[in-house]
């Protein structure tokens, strides 16, 4: 699965890569989708540049569907899902745990090839 990586002044400020989405047959043309910024990089439109070049990379892969889970609340990165046209198609309650603590996900998603 590709990954695009930011590179300023020899130092990495951000990355966006795809893995996965499942292991079965069927799944195999969906993946899951991350970016992550240094926290000087955040508010430039970097994460949209990566995300683009990324969504451009797996369509040319023939991917369909790309699946981006966060954290909530991120309202900056609902923003960024939502700015590249994904959709929120689920949300799931204290799923995950980072910071001595639950959280919930959610997952946005976007049709490639529709």
């Amino acid at each position: 699965m590709p990954w695009v990586v930011a590179v300023e002044d020899d130092a990495v400020v951000g990355y966006a890569y795809a893995t996965k989405w499942k292991e079965r047959s069927a799944y195999r043309f969906s993946v899951e989708v991350s970016v992550y910024l240094s926290n000087q990089a955040h508010g430039r439109g970097l994460g949209a540049k990566l995300y683009e070049t990324l969504f451009s990379t797996l369509t040319e892969c023939g991917i369909h569907a790309v699946m981006g889970g966060i954290t909530l609340p991120n309202p900056a990165s609902v923003a960024l899902h939502e700015k590249m046209g994904m959709k929120k198609v689920a949300h799931f309650e204290k799923v995950g745990f980072k910071f001595d603590q639950w959280h919930d996900v959610g997952y946005w998603q976007l049709s490639l090839n529709t």
